[in-house]
């Protein structure tokens, strides 16, 4: 007699899912933020932490840069209008640097122009994809999957 709820012998274990093991099993990323407001910058932590993901943020482009260059990342979120270097000139600097030694890093552009033109503008540029400030929690997490999909 099996009781419900009960295992059989040489079954497996099918593992009870929560909401908790539902968060901890989606991927982490290290995530570079280059955002020079404050503000936005602090909004944006606590969205992509909450998310799960390791976060480096930086207030400018050229820390931006060296930040990339030290260490290993797997997406950056790149504001355009920063201080020292914009998010194009990082962006075209990344992307000579990876021309000369391989490999690709996923760039989201993070702006506050949202005029038509501006993503396509984005794209021409480099960067991988776009998401409009302010920032929407659930636009930012699915422009960022949808970006370590490809």
């Amino acid at each position: 007699m099996m009781l419900i709820g009960s295992q059989e012998e040489g079954q497996d274990t099918v593992p009870l899912i929560t909401r908790h093991t539902l968060r901890e099993s989606k991927k982490r990323f290290h995530i570079l933020l280059a955002e020079d407001n404050i503000i936005n910058q602090k909004v944006a932590v606590r969205i992509l932490e909450k998310a799960g993901h390791i976060i480096k943020a930086v207030p400018d482009g050229r820390q931006a840069l060296t930040e990339w260059e030290k260490n290993s990342f797997d997406l950056i979120l790149m504001d355009i209008q920063m201080p020292f270097l914009d998010g194009f000139e990082v962006t075209a600097k990344i992307r000579d640097i990876e021309r000369e030694k391989g490999g690709h890093i996923p760039i989201i552009a993070m702006t506050a122009h949202a005029m038509k033109g501006d993503r396509e503008k984005c794209l021409a540029a480099g960067m991988d994809n776009y998401v409009s400030k302010p920032l929407k929690p659930d636009d930012l997490v699915r422009v960022i999957e949808r970006s370590m999909r490809n």
